[in-house]
């Protein structure tokens, strides 16, 4: 039990940050891409000696986190989040020109679909192949390709209307 223990710490602290990444930019939320890591290690943790024999723990682990991702947008009670007070808005003239168009992505990102938002999280940020990506996501290669190409476009003209709106102010 110690020797499986040590192993999945190891894997952690070398797929962690990644993991984190990918949940982030699939669910647009930083408290809730730590939800979701948390969820998908626990899963993980709990399958280890199988997911350990597959030869490719981090392509499973990629997945659980997109799965559990997906899952949680299923369930009413995890969409809603009550707090007691709205928190400020940074404003995007704040950040240096690099984090602007970092937030303007992200922001676009946001307002995907949740299946384009993983096709084009997992092609262009984590640059999986398309048969990577379907394999990740259950889906034909057909899918990811559509998807993605909707999702890029989706994104191109949401940042396009971003930038004019922010022009006019």
């Amino acid at each position: 039990m110690a020797e499986r223990d040590r192993e999945f710490v190891e894997f952690v602290e070398a797929a962690g940050t990644s993991l984190r990444r990918t949940a982030y930019l699939v669910s647009g939320d930083r408290h809730r891409a730590d939800d979701i890591v948390q969820d998908a290690l626990y899963k993980l943790y709990l399958a280890w000696p199988k997911v350990r024999r597959t030869g490719n723990p981090f392509a499973y682990a990629r997945r659980m986190v997109v799965n559990v991702a997906h899952d949680g947008k299923r369930r009413p009670w995890r969409r809603e989040v009550s707090i007691a007070d709205v928190p400020d808005r940074v404003e995007r003239d704040d950040f240096a020109t690099g984090y602007a168009e970092r937030n303007e992505v992200l922001e676009a990102l946001r307002g995907l679909a949740p299946r384009q938002r993983a096709c084009v999280v997992l092609r262009y940020y984590e640059d999986l192949s398309v048969e990577q990506t379907a394999e990740i996501l259950g889906c034909s290669e057909g899918t990811v390709k559509s998807q993605a190409a909707r999702g890029l476009d989706t994104l191109r003209k949401a940042i396009d209307l971003a930038r004019r709106t922010s022009r006019a102010l």
